[in-house]
């Protein structure tokens, strides 16, 4: 995920930044939280959804993202970062509070234990480590604070030379005061999500999870400007639409052809090769003899045609067609489809697969299929989010499979 990446430089360079300023330091002597509070004042992140309070002789790093606050004091010998993850959109990264974790322990290097966590009344959920991290040739002592709430995953990180009592009075103090401005966001979605909306939304979760974004929300983002930029970026790049003609002309393909068709002719060319007459351990170097493919290849197309021999010409049927649904939510976002008639057409290729599968397994199983074919390599980590998507507490697979799918809108 790009995001992810460049956050993952960004957090290594923010060390190396601010704390090869000079010789780290400790901090002074105790100071009660009413003296602590008197001497600081507020930081906030560049989008202004979330602040804390720190010393206020403290300086500010533009790390050039509005989801991270960073600063220090003068001498570079403390600092402080806040990491934000909101739950959708563009600032998505992470889908859980221990992804969160698991990917700030990676990028810094960070090995801690739990710690006491402070009370910060407006999340939700609060836990801490304290610790030692590394980054480019610096060891910092560490006190990270992981946080959520109903808009966005948290880190608040405190690093210095020796983690004593003063610090971490002061961060604590510093995580009392933490603040969140949920902003407003425009959504010109209409239609009440139902269970047929949501066995819609069902059909696609697994990448509308990959993606960050709400499954819960037909086409998983809210409709509106910064969201249609997105799907149109999204559209382009991936399927070539950039406009409502393109658009139904790829819709045209998926629902008539798709990649089951593609799927068909190489396994017909591979019958009419004589790969049937030839004993499953035989494949590979049949195939490697009589398409000159390399062993990876042989390998590939071999167990392509072992799943074709398991599941028949439907083997990836449910790949098409739940991308097929999975477009009409982004035809909508980007605004080449009306609310209605993006509905009107989710409805219609909801009520062709539908009686094609008895069971969410069955469908997903056949969507992962098709993704091991389209992008030839393993679905495991796909399966893994299909599986953790049914623990959560809004499972998008709650909605019966067989739904009476109906006009609700």
């Amino acid at each position: 995920m790009k995001l992810r990446n460049r956050l993952k430089n960004m957090l290594a360079l923010s060390l190396t930044m601010l704390f090869a300023a000079g010789m780290l330091q400790g901090c002074g002597f105790m100071q009660t939280q009413e003296s602590m509070l008197a001497s600081m004042k507020e930081f906030s992140l560049g989008n202004g959804t979330a602040s804390v309070y720190l010393n206020q002789n403290w300086i500010e790093e533009d790390l050039g993202e509005d989801f991270m606050l960073c600063a220090a004091n003068a001498l570079g010998s403390q600092v402080f970062m806040m990491i934000q993850c909101s739950k959708t959109g563009l600032g998505s990264w992470a889908s859980t509070l221990e992804e969160v974790q698991e990917f700030f322990r990676d990028s810094y290097g960070f090995s801690g234990e739990d710690a006491e966590a402070p009370e910060i009344a407006t999340m939700n959920y609060v836990i801490a480590e304290q610790g030692q991290m590394y980054s480019e040739g610096i060891y910092v002592d560490a006190y990270v604070v992981y946080g959520e709430t109903e808009y966005a995953y948290y880190v608040l990180l405190f690093g210095a030379d020796s983690m004593n009592d003063s610090f971490m009075d002061s961060a604590k103090v510093s995580c009392s005061q933490f603040e969140e401005s949920v902003p407003q966001v425009q959504d010109n979605t209409t239609a009440e999500v139902t269970d047929t909306i949501r066995w819609m939304n069902a059909s696609y979760a697994v990448l509308t999870d990959v993606n960050g974004w709400d499954y819960n929300r037909f086409g998983g983002l809210p409709a509106n400007e910064e969201s249609e930029a997105i799907a149109k970026g999204l559209l382009e790049q991936w399927w070539d639409v950039t406009d409502r003609a393109s658009a139904d002309e790829n819709l045209e393909w998926i629902l008539t052809e798709g990649h089951r068709a593609v799927f068909m002719e190489d396994i017909w060319s591979l019958e009419e090769a004589g790969i049937g007459t030839v004993e499953a351990e035989e494949r590979e170097a049949f195939l490697q003899t009589v398409f000159g493919l390399d062993e990876a290849d042989a390998g590939f197309y071999s167990d392509m045609y072992e799943m074709y021999l398991e599941c028949g010409d439907t083997a990836i049927d449910g790949w098409d067609y739940c991308r097929a649904l999975n477009l009409m939510g982004y035809y909508y976002i980007a605004g080449y489809y009306t609310e209605q008639e993006a509905l009107d057409t989710s409805l219609e290729i909801a009520l062709t697969v539908q009686p094609m599968f008895d069971s969410w397994d069955e469908l997903i199983e056949s969507y992962m299929r098709g993704y091991v074919y389209w992008a030839e390599e393993s679905a495991d980590d796909r399966r893994a989010v299909y599986e953790d998507l049914q623990t959560r507490s809004d499972n998008p697979y709650e909605v019966d499979y067989h739904t009476v799918l109906e006009k609700t809108w």
